[in-house]
C-alpha cells in the first residue's frame, strides 16, 4: 500500500455553493488517474473520506466531494432526505456540483487529467451516473446500491464511460424493475456496462454501519461484508483496466 497525504480542497459550484472534498493522493513522482467518490445521503462523512484514502492506498488520487455544501454531514434519515431533496430542485444541481469536484480534482498536481474516473454509494451513485450522462471526461464509473433513475436518460455518444452498477439483490428503495430499466437505458445508448446483483444483500451492503442507521432510523438497510468485498474488488479492477 502507497503512503498517502489527505487535505481539504475548497472549491465551488456553478450555482454558487461554497463546497468543501476531501482529497486523499500517494506519495508520487508522477501525476496518476484520480477519482472521485460521491457520498451517501449522509453527507462527506468519515465513511466517503475513508473510500477516498483507500484509493489513494491503491496507487489513485481521490476527491470524497461535498454535495450539500460546507461539508454538511447527518446520522438522521430525515435530514438526509431534506438535504438531498434540496439538490433535486433544480434539474443541473447534482451534475454541476459533482462537475466541479470533478474539475478541481483534475486541476491538482498530483492527477494526470486525461485519466478520470468516478465512483458513488446510494445517492452518490445516481450523482455520478448522472455526471457520466452529460458527457464528463470520465474513463470508469462504479456505483454501490444507486439510485439508478436519470435525470434525463443516456444518449448514444453522450457517455464516455464504462459503467459497472453493483445492486443487492434484497434492495427495497431500488428494485430489479428499476435494475432492468437501467439496462436497458445503456443498452439503448450503446453504453459498456456491467451490472452485478449479489444474493442476500440490502441497500446499504457496502457500509459496515448500515445495519446501526438502519435501526436508529427505521430504514431498510443492511451491511453485508461479502457483497463489500466482492464489489470493491470488481470496481478496482475497473479502475484498474481502464485508468491503467
Amino acid at each position: 500500500m502507497a503512503t498517502i497525504k489527505t487535505r481539504e480542497i475548497h472549491y465551488t459550484a456553478q450555482d454558487g455553493q461554497s463546497l468543501i472534498g476531501y482529497f486523499a493522493a500517494p506519495e508520487a513522482d508522477i501525476p496518476v488517474a484520480g477519482v472521485i467518490v460521491a457520498p451517501e445521503w449522509w453527507g462527506r462523512n468519515e465513511y466517503t473520506e475513508q473510500r477516498a484514502r483507500e484509493l489513494a492506498e491503491h496507487g489513485y488520487a481521490a476527491l470524497a466531494l461535498d454535495m450539500y455544501g460546507e461539508k454538511k454531514v447527518t446520522t438522521q434519515s430525515d435530514q438526509a432526505y431534506e438535504w438531498m431533496m434540496q439538490t433535486f430542485e433544480d434539474p443541473d444541481t447534482i451534475v454541476n456540483r459533482a462537475a466541479a469536484g470533478l474539475q478541481v480534482l483534475a486541476e491538482q498536481a498530483e492527477v494526470n487529467p486525461e485519466k478520470l474516473a468516478a465512483i458513488g454509494f446510494c445517492y452518490g451513485g445516481k450523482v455520478v451516473l448522472d455526471l457520466a450522462r452529460s458527457n464528463a471526461p470520465l474513463q470508469a464509473v462504479a456505483t454501490f446500491h444507486a439510485n439508478l433513475s436519470p435525470k434525463a436518460p443516456a444518449q448514444e455518444g453522450q457517455v464516455q464511460a464504462e459503467i459497472l452498477v453493483m445492486h443487492g439483490e434484497l434492495d427495497s428503495m431500488v428494485t430489479l424493475d428499476d435494475v432492468a430499466s437501467f439496462k436497458h437505458e445503456m443498452q439503448q445508448a450503446k453504453v459498456a456496462h456491467e451490472v452485478i446483483v449479489f444474493e442476500n444483500a440490502k441497500h446499504g451492503f457496502s457500509n459496515p454501519l448500515a445495519d446501526e442507521r438502519a435501526q436508529a432510523n427505521a430504514v431498510d438497510l443492511g451491511y453485508n461484508a461479502e457483497a463489500e468485498k466482492q464489489s470493491l474488488a470488481a470496481m478496482y479492477e475497473l479502475l484498474a483496466r481502464r485508468l491503467g
